[in-house]
């Protein structure tokens, strides 16, 4: 049986890296929207559903480089 000090370490690094996920995420989606001159988030608030399409997709290819280089 794992002691509770190794159980309570490893929810920990879990929550750390999770909420590192999360920022590469939010900041790729950022910087994607900065360099491409149509801004996909404002399109996607206004019901385009092309742009959200491609904000799907950027953000599922991009949280699989994330997991690569996380894990």
């Amino acid at each position: 049986m794992p002691d509770a000090v190794a159980v309570v370490s490893s929810i920990f690094s879990s929550i750390v890296w999770a909420l590192v996920g999360v920022f590469l995420l939010i900041l790729a989606v950022r910087i994607f929207d900065a360099l491409d001159p149509i801004p996909y988030r404002e399109e996607v608030r206004r019901g385009n559903v092309a742009a959200g399409i491609v904000l799907g997709a950027l953000i599922i290819g991009m949280s699989i480089i994330v997991f690569a280089a996380i894990r």
